[in-house]
């Protein structure tokens, strides 16, 4: 690939089973890498009109995408149960818990989608930090691009929170899949949500 990425942590992902990989999200990007190097076939959301044109079309469903219509008032919801059915057939669902890209850089703070969909399903949590995808924005002591690196962690531990109340479960589990991806990635932290993002 022309990135040359640098690929770790394959391993953290489960060989079977359910599994939500949760990432940071920089770039368009993103949503090639993550299929490209994970250990197992991933879905993922995007746009619908991506899948207008023939091609389009193709590229994406041969990387696991699944069309959603954002601009629809039921998008939330309908991505949460997209992603809940192709975690409940046992396979594999990649989503960005800011909601949308992050056009600075910063990691902002998670929407609570990621943890609903865990907590319903059971699927493990494998978190994964991207770094120097965003490739317009150059490190400021080498002048250049960072080295595009796709980072598996270690599945984040929610057993714990079983019989925690369903809102507060969320937001314990939103912080620790954040701050996950945080300890792969040492973006800086924002304070807010991302703009434009939706649930998941």
């Amino acid at each position: 690939m022309r990135f040359r990425p640098r690929v770790s942590g394959r391993a953290h992902v489960p060989a079977a089973g359910p599994v939500l990989l949760a990432s940071n999200h920089l770039s368009g990007l993103d949503t090639i890498l993550i299929p490209s190097f994970s250990p197992r076939k991933v879905q993922f959301l995007a746009k619908a009109s991506l899948f207008e044109s023939r091609i389009g079309g193709w590229f994406f469903r041969q990387i696991g995408a699944i069309p959603v219509h954002r601009e629809a008032s039921s998008a939330a919801q309908s991505a949460l149960d997209a992603g809940r059915e192709v975690l409940a057939a046992g396979n594999v669902f990649a989503v960005f818990p800011e909601g949308s890209r992050s056009r600075d850089g910063r990691l902002y703070r998670g929407r609570a989608g990621a943890a609903w969909l865990a907590l319903e399903t059971g699927a493990a949590v494998v978190p994964v930090g991207l770094v120097g995808t965003n490739r317009a924005l150059r490190n400021p002591e080498t002048g250049r691009p960072d080295r595009v690196e796709v980072r598996f962690g270690a599945p984040v531990p929610l057993d714990d929170l079983a019989g925690l109340p369903a809102g507060r479960a969320r937001r314990e589990a939103t912080e620790r899949i954040m701050a996950a991806i945080h300890a792969l990635t040492g973006q800086q932290l924002a304070d807010d949500h991302a703009s434009g993002g939706r649930g998941a």
